[in-house]
């Protein structure tokens, strides 16, 4: 599918289904997929890693200043290669300790700046699809196409559970995955820096009894009818 350079943002709380749908989407459009959330578990991992404190500022702003990501795309890999400073840490930030660091310090105004940087500059010379909390509105307000993707919260738990279970991480109740759901939903709804929310433009995908196919689909119908209207 040859087209136009375009932007594809994708919001939504956890386990909504915004992130397999955008790998998905991204393939068809033959363009790049952005997890903007591993971009933020990268940074968590340099942070702890290198035993900064993000609550002092001075320290940030060096360390902020010093992290570089790179996002590297393969038709013929599930996952994007995610490099940090030269290191391949794509494993690492997907360990629970990295994972729930990365929302600890998603909170963060400088942190959350550098990223602003560092995911535009990513969309600068290619098409992406990123998806995240605040991609549509704050990433990219001008984004040519914004979708929010939902998902009941017993759907969620039950979609965090069955892939806990298949990462081997099957520990956790459904029960508990569902409470731990609901307050994620509360800290990023709540946070006083890019909460999470609806874009005003943005087209609601409720994917409650939707397959990934059927997401897919129906997010790809959407953008194919508005290039080749």
């Amino acid at each position: 599918m040859r087209m136009k350079k375009i932007i594809v943002a994708i919001d939504g709380p956890a386990s909504s289904g915004k992130s397999t749908t955008a790998k998905q989407l991204a393939k068809k459009l033959d363009c790049i997929y952005v997890d903007s959330g591993a971009m933020y578990r990268a940074v968590a991992l340099y942070l702890l890693q290198n035993d900064i404190n993000f609550h002092d500022k001075t320290m940030l702003r060096k360390a902020l200043v010093a992290i570089n990501i790179e996002i590297i795309s393969s038709k013929h890999k599930e996952e994007n290669t995610i490099i940090l400073n030269g290191e391949n840490v794509t494993k690492k930030i997907r360990e629970p300790e990295i994972t729930n660091y990365s929302s600890t310090i998603a909170k963060d105004g400088l942190i959350r700046e550098r990223m602003v940087e560092l995911q535009r500059k990513l969309a600068e010379t290619r098409s992406i699809v990123m998806d995240g909390r605040d991609i549509g509105t704050v990433v990219f307000p001008h984004a040519d196409f914004k979708f929010f993707v939902i998902a009941s919260i017993e759907e969620r738990a039950k979609r965090r559970w069955l892939e806990n279970q298949n990462k081997g991480l099957g520990s956790k109740t459904l029960d508990e995955i569902k409470q731990e759901l609901a307050f994620r939903d509360k800290t990023d709804s709540t946070r006083e820096i890019a909460p999470l929310k609806k874009a005003e433009d943005a087209i609601e995908i409720d994917t409650t009894n939707l397959s990934v196919q059927q997401q897919v689909e129906e997010i790809y119908g959407i953008i194919k009818n508005e290039i080749f209207l």
